[in-house]
């Protein structure tokens, strides 16, 4: 518990808060025509709160006429690396300097559970996301985004695919697209968080035949299959999805063959729809588009949290 003032105090989220935390956060997005996410998962959030992630809310005032101000969630991904999502606070108590109190919570608590750097994920047209991850101590970390190959069991890479992961890590290790990613890709286990991609995360991809190199006079390029999973579309139908971490490349014939041998691997898994963490650059987009494949309207930013600052201690 962290008492902020005499009417706000920072706890656990439980599970009689979801009427609360539903009623301020189901509008977030309507401006922009799309609904929040965290009315759909309040209940799947607390219900794996545990040794290495926690659920996060400000509560105002007490008793019958206590209110839940502010929510945030803190994940530990890795020994070192911790991911925060989910901040939001209630419109009737903002200006209150409220996100950076929960977060600094958040953050202490993951630094607690031996985490050295904090990220999170804010859309690029999201200002007032950028500047609150600004006033909590994150600072810019990298940008990417989505390419969206449909899937097409047909679909014949011109340049040989593969699947020698340490060829993949020694491409990936001297990669413009690790620097410009600082190193990371789609983590494996928490949907829409990143990680640092390792050679231990290739070799597993291997053996479980989910990577797919461009080896070609040399590694040219790699992929892997992060996970599937259904997810409902704009009109309420289930929809199989096929993740792939990241997408790295040498050149633009490395690309296009990438590209085919993920739309073949998508089919073959029955996804219906996919996407492929990229970087955000001229090179990286315009490749996947001379490419064919759909990319994403808008970048989405990562920030990040060095947690060895005193603020976190």
């Amino acid at each position: 518990m962290d008492v902020i003032a005499d009417q706000y105090e920072i706890r656990q989220a439980r599970p009689d808060d979801e009427d609360a935390v539903v009623e301020f956060t189901e509008h977030t997005w309507s401006d922009r025509g799309s609904s929040d996410y965290i009315p759909r998962i309040f209940q799947e959030w607390i219900a794996g709160d545990g040794d290495d992630q926690r659920t996060f809310v400000v509560e105002a005032g007490d008793g019958d006429d206590s209110d839940i101000a502010a929510i945030l969630q803190a994940v530990v991904l890795t020994d070192h690396e911790a991911w925060a999502q989910g901040m939001r606070v209630n419109p009737d108590y903002r200006g209150e300097g409220l996100s950076t109190r929960i977060n600094d919570a958040a953050l202490r608590w993951a630094r607690e559970k031996g985490a050295t750097v904090a990220r999170n994920m804010v859309f690029s047209w999201n200002v007032a996301g950028l500047g609150g991850s600004r006033a909590a101590g994150f600072d810019p970390c990298t940008e990417f985004r989505w390419a969206m190959p449909t899937p097409d069991e047909d679909a014949e890479p011109e340049l040989a695919i593969g699947d020698e992961a340490d060829a993949a890590w020694a491409f990936w290790s001297a990669s413009d697209a690790r620097t410009d990613l600082k190193g990371v890709a789609l983590d494996s286990d928490e949907s829409w968080a990143v990680s640092e991609v390792t050679r231990e995360k290739l070799r597993d991809a291997a053996d479980e035949n989910r990577l797919f190199v461009v080896a070609d006079d040399g590694t040219r390029g790699f992929s892997y299959r992060n996970r599937t999973y259904d997810r409902p579309n704009d009109e309420g139908d289930e929809e199989t999805w096929a993740e792939y971490a990241v997408g790295a490349w040498a050149d633009l014939d490395a690309c296009r063959s990438l590209f085919a041998a993920i739309a073949r691997d998508a089919a073959s898994v029955g996804a219906e729809k996919t996407r492929v963490l990229i970087p955000e650059s001229a090179r990286w987009v315009s490749d996947v588009a001379a490419s064919r494949v759909n990319v994403s309207d808008e970048p989405d930013f990562v920030m990040a949290a060095d947690l060895t600052r005193a603020r976190f201690e």
